[in-house]
């Protein structure tokens, strides 16, 4: 395991946490460990890492974003390699909070979303009738289901 703080020059900027996050000496505890940090945008290049694993990406799940950094990192997650059913499916259940709120456009995440094969057809189907969902949302997530039919 790499020691983060050890590999981290002193004194230390954000760009420092985030250059981290792709240096090959960083294994998935490391890149654990940088889950952790407090800028949100080093978080979102971890949830984009392909190295992540699958316990990092369920406990961000609990982490604080804002609006936008949020529907980013639930399509960053429904979207990872190493996303299992269950990681999916607290994906899937945020994404349905979300859409019934107002104002919140999680749509990129529902399409990923409908585009994952652990997940149920009917259960990501759900999605495009809530309130939130956009005609262009549904038309996304209508598409990608019928592409995992296709396959």
């Amino acid at each position: 395991m790499a020691d983060i703080d050890r590999l981290l020059p002193c004194p230390r900027t954000p760009r420092d946490y985030l250059d981290l996050v792709t240096d090959s000496r960083v294994d998935q505890d490391g890149l654990h460990a940088l889950a952790h940090c407090p800028y949100s945008f080093v978080r979102l290049a971890v949830a984009k890492d392909i190295r992540t694993s699958t316990t990092t990406l369920a406990e961000m799940l609990a982490g604080e974003f804002d609006q936008w950094e949020r529907n980013n990192f639930l399509r960053l997650v429904a979207q990872h390699a190493h996303a299992d059913r269950g990681v999916l499916l607290r994906v899937l259940r945020e994404t349905e909070a979300l859409l019934r709120q107002p104002d919140v456009r999680p749509y990129a995440a529902a399409i990923a979303l409908a585009g994952r094969q652990e997940l149920e057809i009917h259960e990501v189907r759900r999605l495009s009738g809530l309130p939130g969902a956009s005609k262009r949302m549904r038309r996304g997530v209508a598409r990608a289901l019928l592409r995992r039919g296709t396959r």
